[in-house]
């Protein structure tokens, strides 16, 4: 078959939508294939185009032969948020246009134009095309192995790279002040008063040290044993640093080293001078230290190269903790004199303080106990609190300061730790009776606030993002010293004990109770509908990631929604007013409460407590819609406490969105457009002639839209706004809900005093 231009057509019935597309062809509907020389006729017997998996399949006959049968890859040229990446099997190129016709039913046409290669394009792959990236290159290239991604966190994640460098010279005795600053035009300084970098001529590349730890992956002097420059380290890779550089408009770096001052830059990981070096005053001459400042590259962080200051404050006030002995001082540089901001952050009390700091809007069952133990090179912090007044645990894991968010095995040595020597304890002092299950994991750790913070001369952490830790030898190291440790303590303390005993065998007992109630509804409901809400209304499809959910205010916006939904892809579920505050409740309120048990069947997420599977979960994107009201915002920060407390692991997932509905309809003849707040409303009332006469209608709630209205602006996937809520701090997360939705009025009312100025009276909606 030569290579030619093939012509395809199709038209079908569509329901469209941005997120989950289906579009179905009867058995009968047919692809047309024209190419010159022949003709080919192809019968589609089924057609599947699905936006989350991007694949479209033809069961095809005719005499077009397998080996040349067409892949089709493409963008949906109408509607860029809507991107339908079909394909065929075989290799191929094509363009695509497609045309919606509006009508009765939706359908949609589709033009296919595919450049099939001849028998001589597939087969030319010889080596030749085979690329070598050096240097640097790779990074440049594929930015998201080295960083996670190109966005706010990949962004933030080039400054934990260098912070983790002056944090190394921390740890190994050699530093005692960082300064961190966020310069007007974007750029990023980080300096510390360490040894500073060397800059002696390295024996292999022949360059300086600063050139080849700048411009090498793989180089460092973290890779451990008696050559190494640290014995304990967080940038084990050899490519933090030099990441930094190849994401960087420009870097610069300055060495103060042996009585001199030693400066380099670079451009996307090149340098562009020579280091240069000269003395320093005779003042200055024992000043030691490295000083990186950077400029993020836009050609990589297409979206934004914003700095976010509380983002990077949270960092450097857990560093500080973390590391008892140095200070940091961050500081925010700005032409605008209201928006310069400083922060010095230095704590003498390390772990203990930390704690103390989690633990300050809450009811302290006794002060932090702490311990520090080493062996086999390992050495392990830990400091702890129960709290009479949390619901949840608070742990929070260090592998040489680096936060270990997935956990690792210095924590599953930890938990092990507290199950056992609870349950030891309380069958010792006859709390827990023979007879009595043993206290689970979760509920032995109810109410508690745990930092450990481990040192290991070669850990394996996962990945270079360093999400978790996997030395074995650490598990047995932290499950020692926190036996010991809380073994003593509550020996000595028999009240504390009592206390924590019965908190977790309370929770424990309601957590079982409501564990065999729901086995009870499984066991006597034969269908797995019959299990729940009656009022929610499920979709029909059954795969949990391509389905959505949402959470509806009441049954007036429900009965919009449900008429307005796409029944395929999306369910809703409306709630009958405001929800528990599980903030101020125990386990056993929890479940005997209506509305949290129709959240918890519905959602699919299972009993607190109980390992957290995805899988499990019915809907992979949870929205929450509520109406844009001061209650509608009330409505929606019980539920975001309840799926933080409750499943915590959804906004991992990330599960969890928010729906934003519009806030005024503007119609001007026959033309309609929505507004979602006040500024959007005038800037388009702006853009009509003086003399327009136009209608505004404003929605007080989502009951107050018709299903169709509710349809296009909220909805349907390709025109709808939705705010997926990720976690970057969960300690800090979670002390935020301590604040806003706990028992004590004082610190709410603290916060919102220093919240004041953010608020503007002509934003509330009161």
């Amino acid at each position: 078959m030569k290579a030619g231009r093939v012509m395809a057509s199709a038209v079908m019935p569509i329901s469209a939508s941005c997120c989950s597309c289906f579009v179905s062809a009867s058995p009968s509907s047919t692809l047309s294939f024209v190419s010159n020389p022949r003709l080919v006729r192809v019968f589609a017997r089924s057609l599947l185009l699905r936006t989350s998996s991007s694949f479209a399949s033809v069961s095809a006959a005719g005499p077009l032969p397998l080996s040349r049968q067409t892949r089709l890859r493409s963008s949906f040229l109408g509607s860029p948020r809507c991107p339908l990446l079909p394909r065929f099997s075989g290799a191929s190129q094509c363009r695509m246009g497609w045309r919606v016709k509006q009508g009765g039913t939706r359908s949609i046409t589709c033009n296919f134009a595919l450049e099939v290669p001849s028998a001589q394009s597939v087969d030319a792959y010889d080596a030749g095309q085979i690329q070598v990236l050096e240097g640097l290159d790779p990074v440049r290239k594929r930015p998201g192995m080295y960083i996670g991604s190109t966005g706010p966190k990949g962004l933030h994640h080039l400054v934990w790279e260098v912070l983790d460098n002056s944090i190394d010279e921390v740890q190994a005795g050699f530093a005692t002040k960082i300064d961190v600053e966020l310069h007007a035009d974007g750029s990023v300084s980080v300096s510390d008063d360490g040894r500073g970098i060397p800059t002696g001529i390295h024996p292999t590349t022949g360059k300086s040290a600063v050139e080849t730890v700048l411009t090498v992956l793989h180089a460092g002097g973290k890779f451990g044993g008696e050559s190494s420059g640290y014995s304990v380290s967080g940038g084990l890779h050899g490519v933090g640093i030099s990441v930094v550089n190849a994401l960087s408009e420009n870097l610069q770096v300055t060495v103060w080293r042996n009585g001199m001052v030693h400066e380099q830059i670079y451009k996307r990981g090149k340098p562009v001078t020579e280091l240069t070096s000269r003395p320093l005053p005779k003042d200055l001459s024992s000043k030691s230290g490295t000083c990186v400042k950077f400029l993020p590259d836009t050609e990589v962080f297409t979206t934004s190269i914003e700095f976010d200051y509380g983002t990077i404050a949270g960092r450097l006030r857990e560093l500080a903790f973390l590391n008892s002995e140095v200070t940091i001082n961050l500081k925010q540089l700005s032409d605008k004199s209201d928006k310069v901001k400083s922060n010095e952050y230095h704590f003498a009390g390390g772990l203990n303080e930390y704690v103390l700091w989690l633990n300050q809007d809450k009811e302290r069952l006794h002060e932090p106990i702490s311990i520090r133990r080493e062996r086999d090179g390992i050495t392990v912090d830990v400091a702890l609190q129960w709290c009479s007044d949390s619901y949840t645990d608070t742990i929070l894991g260090y592998a040489n300061s680096i936060r270990t968010s997935d956990g690792g095995t210095h924590l599953d040595g930890m938990k092990a730790a507290i199950t056992r020597t609870l349950n030891s304890l309380g069958r010792k002092t006859k709390i827990i009776k023979e007879k009595d299950e043993n206290l689970s994991g979760d509920h032995a750790r109810e109410g508690l606030t745990c930092v450990v913070a481990v040192k290991v001369p070669n850990p394996e952490f996962e990945g270079q993002t360093k999400t978790r830790l996997g030395n074995q030898e650490v598990r047995r190291v932290v499950e020692q010293a926190v036996q010991e440790l809380v073994t003593e303590y509550l020996e000595c303390h028999p009240e504390v004990l009592e206390s924590i005993l019965a908190k977790a065998i309370q929770a424990f007992k309601a957590a079982m109770a409501a564990k065999k109630a729901r086995e009870l509804v499984r066991r006597k409901n034969v269908l797995k509908s019959a299990m729940l809400p009656g009022k929610l209304s499920d979709c029909s499809c059954t795969d949990p990631r391509n389905s959505e959910i949402f959470i509806v205010e009441g049954d007036s916006a429900g009965g919009s929604a449900k008429q307005g939904r796409d029944r395929k892809f999306q369910a809703v579920l409306p709630l009958r007013g405001k929800i528990l505050n599980i903030e101020r409740k125990d386990d056993a309120a929890i479940y005997k409460n209506r509305e949290i048990q129709d959240l918890i069947i519905a959602l699919g997420l299972g009993v607190k407590g109980e390992e957290f599977n995805l899988d499990t979960v019915r809907y992979h994107k949870i929205i929450i819609l509520t109406d844009a009201d001061v209650d509608g915002a009330h409505i929606r920060t019980l539920l975001l406490t309840f799926l933080f407390r409750y499943q915590r692991q959804l906004f991992e997932a990330g599960c969890i969105y928010v729906g934003v509905p519009p806030l005024y309809k503007v119609e001007r003849g026959k033309q309609s457009q929505y507004c979602y707040d006040e500024g959007e409303l005038k800037a388009l009332l702006k853009s009509y002639p003086s003399n327009a006469t136009v209608n505004i209608q404003r929605f007080k709630g989502l009951g107050e839209m018709m299903p169709l209205q509710l349809w296009e602006t909220t909805l349907d996937p390709t025109k709808r706004m939705l705010k997926q809520l990720t976690m970057e701090d969960a300690a800090e997360a979670s002390q935020r809900f301590t604040v806003l939705m706990g028992d004590k009025v004082e610190p709410r009312k603290e916060l919102i005093r220093s919240s004041a100025y953010r608020l503007s009276v002509e934003n509330l909606d009161v």
